[in-house]
């Protein structure tokens, strides 16, 4: 029986992508390779993937990694600035447009300097560079919108079906145990997180797809060929119904919420009202916290401890241990040298279960800065797109707002990491490319017309 659904798993997922493909004008070639980067970090590595019967462990050294990583992050690397540099983009007016987002990688750079191993942290920083490539792969495509939609159906085509099936046939790849033996499902992941990770950006698309038919930008007809997208939409809601990921699941309310209220017509006409109603939702959830604490109910309704026992001693105890309060310890740095027994023997993590908390500690006051500045420069030009390209700028402040409250209670703002790349994607401007030459590999496939493309 695993055998027959592994290979209906395989059919299906072929099926998907011909549909797709019959119904794109173009193929979208160098999509393939920011989705790839993307498929590593919502689920896993390269090295875990080619041996994925063995248990979900740390596979290769904390300090030196998996040399297959390496050299499968580097390819992409390398082949994403190829790409880029095809299409020659004006750096200068990039960092211009985005000034936060480059003094933040510059600095990051800067840091290697002082860290305890600064070749280790250099390498890190390198890798880490990849979310900032594949983020401006898919902005400097003809349609930027369209092209991080394209990333995020691939992602769904290949991710859920294989998280069905390793839960339920495979179970030695698809469940695992947290701290305490406690069963939990992982999917095509290696935590239950990242599977509600994985939920989440689905989630986030099929909203998104939702916005647009409500706009009058598709076209939602059961015919044979929605079939397969039916049953991923199932698939969505099975998942999400099994995992137990509270953070996802409350930031997936979150998007979903934005999407369904910006469809309201007289909100679209008047963008305005939407950022109003945003600060006025703010303002209620504020008093109501300040009165009622409903956050507690909130946690408690999710069966989470409403005082967050394990995080908050946690985070004190990394405060207190903090290198440098204003320069950090170097870029991803704190968790090495003399630190790391301790502080695995203390917590038993390798992060700090908070992006602002991981970013204070290896980037000091100032990285956490700039970290802040990219945020609120990126709402301020969500709130201007919304003036041009209404659901363009509801997107865009949707990826904002999933990847902050996401890393609250998980640290994401480091490595190969999924949300990071989607908070780029929504805080960078897309760069206005030269005239790109002729006869390339890599042309997009961009600029086709909305209603061409399958929900």
């Amino acid at each position: 029986m695993p055998l027959i659904a592994a290979l209906l798993c395989i059919f299906f997922i072929f099926y998907v992508f011909w549909v797709d493909y019959r119904e794109s004008d173009e193929p979208d070639l160098a999509l393939w390779v920011p989705t790839a980067w993307l498929f590593l970090a919502a689920s896993r590595s390269a090295s875990q993937w080619m041996d994925i019967s063995s248990p979900i462990t740390y596979q290769a050294s904390y300090y030196e990694g998996s040399s297959l990583d390496a050299v499968v992050y580097l390819f992409l690397i390398v082949a994403g600035l190829t790409i880029l540099a095809r299409r020659r983009i004006d750096y200068v007016e990039q960092a211009i447009n985005n000034p936060w987002v480059w003094l933040y990688f510059l600095f990051g750079a800067l840091s290697v300097v002082w860290s305890d191993d600064s070749f280790i942290s250099l390498k890190r920083w390198f890798k880490a560079s990849g979310n900032l490539i594949m983020a401006l792969v898919a902005l400097t495509e003809p349609d930027p919108y369209r092209a991080i939609r394209t990333i995020l159906r691939r992602l769904a085509f290949i991710l859920l079906p294989l998280s069905v099936l390793f839960i339920k046939y495979y179970p030695e790849w698809g469940r695992a145990y947290a701290w305490g033996g406690r069963p939990m499902y992982t999917g095509a992941a290696t935590h239950k997180n990242g599977l509600g990770q994985i939920c989440l950006f689905t989630g986030v698309y099929f909203s998104w797809e939702l916005l647009l038919i409500l706009r009058g930008r598709r076209e939602w007809t059961v015919r044979f060929r929605d079939l397969p997208h039916l049953a991923l939409l199932v698939m969505f809601a099975w998942l999400f119904y099994i995992v137990d990921s509270a953070t996802a699941q409350i930031c997936l309310v979150l998007a979903a919420a934005l999407f369904l209220v910006s469809a309201v017509p007289a909100i679209a006409r008047e963008p305005n009202w939407f950022v109003t109603a945003g600060v006025a939702a703010a303002l209620v959830l504020g008093v109501l916290e300040g009165m009622l604490g409903i956050s507690n109910a909130v946690l408690s309704l999710l069966d989470r401890d409403p005082t967050l026992t394990t995080r908050v001693p946690m985070w004190q105890g990394l405060l207190d241990m903090a290198v440098d309060p204003v320069f950090g310890a170097g870029y991803e740095s704190f968790w090495l040298g003399d630190r790391l027994p301790k502080l695995i023997a203390a917590y038993g993590v390798r992060q700090a279960h908070n992006g602002y908390l991981e970013t204070y500690l290896n980037l000091g006051m100032i990285g956490l800065a700039l970290l802040v500045g990219c945020i609120v420069h990126g709402l301020l030009k969500a709130r201007r797109y919304l003036d041009v390209d209404f659901p363009s700028g509801v997107a865009r402040l949707c990826l904002i707002v999933v990847a902050v409250f996401y890393n609250w209670t998980e640290a994401t703002f480091y490595g190969v990491s999924f949300m990071w790349t989607l908070l780029l994607l929504g805080v960078m401007d897309p760069p206005e490319p030269e005239e790109p030459e002729a006869d390339t590999d890599w042309s997009p496939g961009g600029g086709a017309e909305e209603g061409a493309e399958g929900a």
